[in-house]
């Protein structure tokens, strides 16, 4: 870090340090209530799993789970739950529960694979599928699942090479390189894909290794109202009573059905109240290793722009919807999608919010901190991490307002804007000598880039209006009223009426005048009075400054994530697991219901409650019912249980993750937590209602027996293989 950075950084505080107390009141002096709140909150400590029981295969908790559970289970039970499970494509989990190679996972999983499959004048996400026969599985295109075959521990080779050179880049260059050849001699030799996981930030380094299954067909699934009741009004919520389940089947070569030597058997009756259940899957990712002033910065700045990007999308989505009634079918994922993005994000806010959660993780903060500082050793490889990051903290909330409020891609940019900034980077590389310029304006690449800007934009003019609109109150928020960017666009109008008026009036919808700027750059360009093609050269130099100083920030947040990750390892080894990856894990927990609103939330829910919740909102569509639901046949049992709810430990990607119990058997399907778990980001807070929300394994095969009539595949789950139906 150069004494220049950190002379902005200390510059930065002392402003921020000002501001806060200008606030405070002329005295200075709490009150007794201030007072109070301040020794409470500082009695509050961290709890033993704050940072979570998301266990890896490879150090399985075996003392943890004989000590809490009075179960000891052996290495072959390990094995066969972790070959038994599956990560669905690149975005959720599965499992194999048959020996013909049925795969389970979740409906909101499986979204894009039934639309995918459905042939025309088909609705399969409103109405389900179910194939009578094996030749009526549909091949999903492009669909896989992957199965975790093979571990071994790389740490040593890959911390070696960093370790060889001092450079912040030049080590995390020299890490890359090292993952990348393991990566590749592993492939090579085992002919299969092969992975390195960074583990505790780089306290620890495991190569995995996965067999990837590419014929992959669809075998049932319910309609999205039942698979998503209660709609955005119940999600991340408990009690619940969804079916959230659909069923796929793997293929060999030959085009059979593919026979695993591990899977799940099925469990009838499900798990019982208190009994201990484990969650086998692959949880995306949290944020729990993450030092105060990372999760300061969380609360303060990333999480919120997240959150304001997804709210404005929605409105965007729902008042495009309102203006193009037929465009609601086209667009219902995205705005499913965008309407769990605002709920995660909400919770995790509240979290960060939360002055006792964010206590306990301070407290855990100042104990590691302190546990290094006390052991000479440790405290020179390690003590300056804290420091430094809280120091690389505050250049980036320096330069967030013009990183997110320049921004030229991604959700929530207009069209115009970004072909706009393209222009103006087309320009101001131009501008450079040839050696000078970046990769893509040199040569060859040159002209391809040129080629994919001369057109014109053809992007739906309301949408984009919409999105443009927002992005602009998104740039008042973070820049001001009296930023010049945005009173170049604003031009003193609200930011709809500026919306219409600068898409409307762009030369950037004729492609003849387009073209023309990209053959005569730069000087058509800087000369061109599109207000677009202004500000976005105004806001150019700004933005790449903040890229500049957030790529330096960012590769010394790296290295220092890597050298805190080493510090846990050193002081805590295993018995605190390492943040979530995308990668196999194991949560271990128990079916509990919990206080919550004044009452008690049950620890199963049954059908009698779905139809309760129906009845109770006649004629509301979140819990609206199919047809085929409306008038169950009679040997429906609707005190059948069908959601429940444990103790378990998930995050986003746990999505299908099977629930087993001790005898490695589906008792449920993962798919939600509660609000309570939203924190969970950041927080395990089992003792603050946090819940894992699952499907049960009684209520799934009800359902698939007596409602869809799926007689063969409710006997493929009770004997685990294809039953003999003739």
């Amino acid at each position: 870090m150069n004494m220049m950075l950190r002379n902005v950084f200390r510059s930065v505080a002392v402003m921020m340090t000002v501001v806060l107390l200008a606030g405070c009141g002329s005295s200075g002096s709490m009150s007794s209530y201030e007072m109070a709140k301040k020794e409470k909150l500082e009695n509050v400590k961290a709890g033993p799993f704050d940072s979570g029981r998301m266990w890896t295969f490879e150090d399985a908790p075996k003392q943890y789970l004989q000590e809490t559970y009075n179960f000891n289970p052996g290495q072959e039970w390990f094995d066969n739950v972790r070959m038994s499970a599956l990560r669905f494509a690149t975005w959720c989990s599965a499992s194999f529960v048959s020996a013909d190679g049925l795969v389970m996972t979740n409906h909101h999983c499986s979204r894009s694979p039934l639309v995918d499959v459905q042939k025309e004048g088909e609705q399969l996400l409103d109405n389900g599928f179910f194939a009578e026969t094996l030749e009526d599985e549909r091949k999903v295109p492009d669909l896989f699942v992957e199965q975790l075959v093979d571990i071994r521990d790389v740490t040593a080779d890959v911390q070696t090479a960093m370790d060889a050179v001092e450079d912040p880049a030049a080590r995390l260059e020299a890490r890359d390189a090292k993952i990348d050849a393991i990566r590749t001699a592993a492939e090579e030799e085992t002919g299969n894909r092969a992975q390195v996981v960074t583990l505790y930030n780089g306290g620890k380094y495991s190569l995995y290794i996965y067999k990837r299954y590419d014929d992959v067909r669809l075998v049932l699934a319910p309609e999205i109202q039942v698979a998503h009741f209660g709609g955005e009004w119940d999600n991340f919520t408990y009690p619940r009573y969804g079916l959230d389940v659909t069923f796929f089947r793997v293929y060999d070569d030959d085009g059979k059905p593919y026979k695993p030597d591990h899977f799940y058997n099925w469990s009838k009756a499900g798990a019982a109240e208190g009994e201990p259940v484990f969650v086998v899957g692959n949880p995306g990712s949290t944020n729990r290793l993450s030092t105060t002033e990372q999760l300061e910065y969380y609360r303060d700045v990333q999480y919120p722009f997240i959150s304001n990007l997804l709210n404005g999308r929605m409105e965007v989505l729902l008042r495009y919807t309102e203006m193009h009634p037929d465009k609601k079918e086209e667009m219902r994922t995205d705005v499913l999608s965008i309407a769990n993005g605002q709920k995660a994000y909400m919770g995790r806010l509240d979290g960060l919010r939360n002055d006792v959660l964010m206590q306990r993780r301070r407290d855990f903060d100042r104990q590691f901190k302190a546990e290094v500082m006390k052991r000479p050793e440790l405290a020179e490889k390690y003590g300056h991490v804290w420091d430094e990051i809280a120091e690389t903290r505050m250049a980036t909330r320096a330069i967030a307002p013009e990183l997110y409020g320049f921004r030229s891609n991604g959700l929530g940019v207009s069209a115009y804007f970004a072909k706009a900034a393209q222009l103006a980077t087309l320009a101001a590389e131009l501008e450079k000598p040839e050696d000078e310029r970046g990769d893509n304006y040199k040569g060859n690449k040159l002209a391809l880039v040129k080629k994919s800007l001369a057109s014109a934009i053809t992007t739906d003019q309301d949408l984009d209006r919409l999105t443009l609109e927002k992005q602009l109150e998104a740039m008042v928020r973070l820049l001001g009223n009296e930023d010049p960017v945005v009173q170049t666009l604003l031009q003193g109008r609200s930011p709809a009426q500026a919306a219409s008026a600068l898409i409307s009036g762009s030369s950037l919808n004729d492609s003849v005048s387009v073209s023309g700027m990209v053959s005569g750059a730069p000087a058509s360009v800087t000369q061109a009075r599109d207000p677009f093609i202004v500000a976005a050269r105004m806001a150019l130099p700004r933005y790449q400054e903040a890229v500049r100083v957030a790529r330096e920030t960012s590769t010394q947040d790296q290295v220092n994530r890597a050298l805190l990750g080493r510090a846990l390892f050193d002081v805590y080894g295993t018995s605190i697991p390492p943040d979530a990856t995308f990668t196999l894990r194991f949560a271990d927990g128990v079916v509990k219901g919990y206080e919550y609103n004044g009452t008690k939330a049950p620890a199963h829910t049954t059908f009698y409650g779905m139809y309760d919740r129906h009845y109770s909102f006649p004629g509301e569509e979140a819990w609206e019912l199919p047809e085929r639901w409306k008038n169950p046949p009679a040997e429906f049992d609707m005190s059948t249980p069908l959601d429940f709810a444990s103790t378990n430990d998930i995050i986003g990607g746990n999505s299908g993750s099977p629930m087993i119990n001790s005898a490695g058997e589906v008792v449920g399907l993962i798919f939600d937590g509660n609000i309570e778990s939203l924190p969970g980001d950041v927080i395990f807070a089992e003792d603050m209602g946090n819940r894992t929300v699952s499907v049960h394994s009684a209520g799934i095969l009800e359902a698939v027996r007596h409602i869809f009539k799926a007689e063969r595949v409710a006997r493929e789950l009770e004997r685990g293989a294809l039953p003999n139906l003739k």
